[in-house]
């Protein structure tokens, strides 16, 4: 099964699978073809990203553009930056 949508950095997911199913997260890392990691700035920090498989997760076809440059040019983002990014993902998905 083939996703529509790439997961990638910066990528809003929810994750179907585990106890953090139904939870959105944000792509933080691409570990590789099987992997990435996730976090949300609540649950899972940035000091404490979790792996995940890609086929738990739920690609949303949302990218945090600004959450993405900054991971590639290796620039530190906040866990409230998260949570903020998040949040507003969530409102849009919900007026969807």
């Amino acid at each position: 099964m083939m996703n529509a949508w790439p997961i990638e950095i910066g990528s809003v997911v929810i994750s179907k699978a585990g106890r953090d199913r139904g939870r959105p997260f944000l792509v933080v890392d691409v570990v590789d073809d099987d992997f990435v990691m996730v976090a949300n700035g609540a649950l899972r920090k940035m000091d404490r990203q979790k792996k995940k498989r890609r086929k738990h997760l739920k690609p949303t076809g949302r990218v945090v553009t600004e959450l993405k440059e900054r991971l590639s040019q290796a620039k530190p983002v906040e866990d409230h930056e998260l949570r903020t990014w998040l949040s507003e993902e969530e409102e849009k998905l919900v007026q969807v």
